[in-house]
């Protein structure tokens, strides 16, 4: 009698890796940018992370719960989707925001679609947005999260106090310049903003700089990035070809002295470019699997950044940029398979 093989479907690889493992470390590669976050803005800061965490995290069980499926919080999943969102909030936002957005965030943007693996849009950033229209202006305010030491304290004649994030003063500033018969008396004030925004890159980089809890130190961010890099749990192609794209059509198009005149560095370090393109973007439910398909995941990220951040009606695009591509995916996946070994090539 011949011998009978049983074998089951694909994947066939193992690994030790699992989603316990993965969400502790990306969890531990934003302690970093949490810590900071406390300094410069506050033990407040703490409260607002809390809540987040607790709502995502008591949600995620209750649906669960409510579902009979298995509880799975312990993955620490719902934990990671509660930091980050926590990332994408003011310091001075009520502490019913995070916990509402938190609890969209996992009922809507989550567990409605089957729970982990099964959501085509990044949780999170799900949650931001439906805060963003839903209470603007909790989200936009920024007027008492000017850290110690910012740069805005050496920067007047613009609304900073009700804009104080480095792209919304740019915006204001270019509007000005853009249009100098609308703005005689403060074209002379605008020029000169622009160049201070342009010599405190070190602000910038370093986390001196008004903004979301997450987004303001670079440094820090890339910090927990470098170590996500060096376990392999994010690749390359997704957040370069992301923050490349925003950098190059930033340099053409983002000056205000005509093409070629943006200054790179500036476009980069601002907003939430850093956490979205390491952190959001990269998620590996939301986005490719396939090696074409991650880098077209980043150019379309950082054309649609760029766009709005540039012509759109919000000073930053990272957010929505990551959620509409998000939409793409499964055409991404399909348009840029790979030829199966052995078969024949495309034409």
């Amino acid at each position: 009698m011949d011998d009978q093989f049983y074998v089951s479907s694909s994947p066939h690889i193992s690994d030790r890796e699992s989603v316990t493992k993965i969400m502790t470390a990306v969890a531990l590669s934003l302690l970093p940018a949490s810590l900071g976050a406390i300094y410069f803005f506050g033990l407040r800061t703490l409260w607002i992370m809390l809540v987040s965490i607790a709502a995502a995290v008591l949600t995620e069980a209750v649906v669960q719960k409510a579902m009979k499926k298995p509880i799975t919080i312990s993955d620490g999943s719902a934990l990671v989707t509660g930091l980050l969102l926590a990332f994408n909030m003011s310091a001075q936002v009520p502490l019913w925001i995070p916990a509402v957005g938190a609890v969209f965030a996992i009922a809507v943007g989550k567990q409605v679609f089957g729970g982990l693996g099964f959501n085509p849009m990044n949780p999170a950033l799900l949650g931001r947005a439906f805060l963003l229209a839903s209470w603007p202006s909790h989200m936009l305010s920024f007027d008492r999260c000017i850290p110690r030491g910012s740069l805005y304290q050496s920067v007047s004649g613009i609304d900073v106090m009700t804009s104080a994030t480095p792209l919304n003063v740019f915006k204001q500033a270019r509007e000005i310049l853009a249009h100098p018969e609308l703005y005689p008396d403060s074209f002379a004030q605008a020029d000169k903003t622009i160049h201070k925004l342009y010599d405190s890159i070190d602000s910038l980089f370093i986390g001196r700089i008004g903004g979301c809890l997450g987004e303001t130190s670079a440094l820090l961010l890339l910090i927990g990035a470098a170590f996500l890099l060096y376990k392999r749990y994010i690749g390359w192609k997704i957040p370069f070809s992301y923050i490349g794209t925003v950098a190059l059509l930033s340099w053409i198009f983002g000056g205000t002295d005509g093409l070629f005149s943006g200054n790179v560095l500036f476009h980069i370090f601002s907003g939430g470019l850093i956490l979205g393109a390491f952190y959001m973007a990269t998620d590996m439910v939301t986005s490719p699997v396939t090696y074409r398909g991650r880098i077209l995941f980043g150019v379309g990220c950082g054309a649609i950044t760029v766009l709005i951040r540039l012509v759109g009606g919000y000073p930053e695009g990272v957010s929505y940029s990551i959620l509409l591509m998000n939409l793409l995916v499964p055409l991404l996946d399909r348009y840029t398979r790979p030829t199966v070994f052995g078969g024949a090539k495309k034409s």
